[in-house]
């Protein structure tokens, strides 16, 4: 699949880059190989081989999930640096 300049200049809009001649070209390039790459994978015959999901063998070890009884307000806003009666208050982030 090309990968042509348009593209590039598209993704690049798209992920806020700005790229000049030299690196639409040079990433121009790169997708393609790394598409081209992918392409070949398809190729490869993957009859009876499993889906694994963590080739280490490894396995997520959580505590179960049980329902407590839940914290009051006047709880949860005292561990607060700065709350009032009902909310907590952070600083402004943004100005209008």
């Amino acid at each position: 699949m090309p990968i042509d300049e348009t593209a590039v200049k598209k993704i690049a809009k798209l992920a806020n880059l700005a790229l000049n001649a030299d690196e639409v070209q040079r990433m121009s390039r790169e997708l393609e190989a790394i598409v081209g790459y992918i392409e070949s994978l398809k190729t490869v015959d993957t009859t009876g081989v499993e889906a694994i999901a963590n080739v280490a063998g490894l396995s997520n070890v959580v505590r179960a999930d049980r329902p407590a009884a839940m914290l009051t307000s006047k709880q949860v806003l005292g561990n607060a640096p700065k709350a009032d009666e009902v909310a907590f208050l952070v600083p402004k982030a943004v100005e209008r």
